[in-house]
C-alpha cells in the first residue's frame, strides 16, 4: 500500500516538473519569436491623405533617340503621363542631424519642398515632407534618403495618368468652343434677364476652364516631377535583450502562472469532492447499495 502510494506521488511530482518545465520553454520560446506590431505614432498618413488632394506631381516618359550617326541621344518626350510617388519611413536617434541632412540631400539633387509639418517636443519629435524631384534624380534622391536613419518601410508606387490628361484636355477644347459659342451670342440683341443668364452662364464656363487649367498645369513639361513622402520619427533604436534577462523574465512568469494553475486545479479538485460528499448525504439509500 506503502509503495503504491510512493508511486503514485513520483507520478504526480512527474507530471508537474514536465508542466512546468514545458510552460517555461513556452515562455522562453515566445520571447525570441514575439514582435511589436503596434503601429509607430507617425502621422504621416494623415498628413499625406489631406495634401495630395490639392498637389499632385506628373511627368511624361522620355525615350533616349540619335538624331545623327556619332550625335548624343536627345531625349524625346512620348505621349504617357504617369504619376510616381515614393514612401520613405525613418526613426532616428539623432532627430536634428538627420533633419539637416534630409534638407541637404533636397538641395543637392535640386528637389524643392512642396509641402512640411513639423510636431511633437525633443525626444518624441516628427516631420514630413512632400518633395518635389526630378525624373531624371528620382532614383538617385530615393536611394540617398533611405540612408538618413534607420528605414522602417519604403514603398513605390506608378500609375498611367495618360487617359486622364487626354480626357483634361479634351474638355478642354470642349469648354473653349462653348464659350466661344456663347461670346458669338452677346452680340445678338435680346432681353434684360437673357443678357444676365449669357454673362452667368460665360462666367461658369470661364471659371471651369480656369480650374482646368490649374489641373493641365500640373501636367506641363515644365513643372514635371515625381513625389517623395518622407516622414521621420523620433526615438530609441530597440536594444537587444539578454539571454538572462530572457530566462528571468521567463522564470518569472512560469512561477506565476504554474501557481496559479495548481490553485485552479486544487480548488476545483475540493469542489469536486465536496459535490461527491454532498451527493451521497443527500441520496444515502444509494451510496449503501452502491
Amino acid at each position: 500500500m506503502l509503495n503504491e502510494l510512493t508511486l503514485k506521488y513520483k507520478r504526480i511530482f512527474k507530471i508537474s516538473l514536465l508542466l512546468f518545465a514545458g510552460m517555461f520553454l513556452f515562455r522562453l520560446l515566445y520571447g525570441y519569436l514575439y514582435k511589436d506590431n503596434t503601429p509607430t505614432e507617425l502621422g504621416g498618413d494623415d498628413f499625406f491623405s489631406s495634401i495630395v488632394k490639392y498637389r499632385r506631381n506628373y511627368a511624361s516618359e522620355k525615350t533616349k533617340s540619335f538624331a545623327k550617326p556619332g550625335t548624343g541621344p536627345v531625349a524625346i518626350t512620348s505621349g504617357q503621363k504617369y504619376e510616381k510617388v515614393a514612401n520613405v519611413r525613418s526613426r532616428s536617434t539623432n532627430f536634428t542631424e538627420d533633419e539637416k541632412q534630409v534638407h541637404g540631400t533636397i538641395r543637392q539633387l535640386g528637389a524643392i519642398v512642396q509641402y512640411q509639418q513639423e510636431s511633437g517636443n525633443k525626444g518624441s519629435r516628427e516631420i514630413q515632407l512632400l518633395i518635389g524631384v526630378s525624373p531624371e534624380k528620382f532614383d538617385s534622391f530615393y536611394y540617398a534618403v533611405q540612408k538618413i536613419g534607420v528605414i522602417k518601410s519604403t514603398e513605390i508606387k506608378k500609375v498611367d495618368k495618360t487617359n486622364e490628361y487626354r480626357k483634361l484636355n479634351a474638355s478642354r477644347v470642349s469648354l473653349e468652343k462653348n464659350l466661344e459659342s456663347l461670346n458669338q451670342l452677346t452680340s445678338q440683341p435680346g432681353k434684360i434677364d437673357e443678357r444676365i443668364q449669357l454673362h452667368e452662364k460665360i462666367y461658369e464656363v470661364e471659371k471651369q476652364l480656369q480650374d482646368l487649367g490649374v489641373e493641365l498645369g500640373n501636367f506641363d513639361t515644365e513643372n514635371e516631377f515625381c513625389t517623395v513622402q518622407f516622414s521621420m520619427y523620433e526615438g530609441a533604436v530597440a536594444k537587444t535583450v539578454s539571454l538572462y534577462t530572457r530566462v528571468k523574465v521567463a522564470l518569472q512568469w512560469t512561477i506565476k502562472y504554474y501557481l496559479m494553475l495548481m490553485g485552479g486545479l486544487f480548488f476545483a479538485s475540493v469542489g469536486a469532492w465536496l459535490i461527491v460528499v454532498i451527493v451521497k448525504k443527500l441520496d444515502p439509500d444509494k451510496s449503501k447499495s452502491a
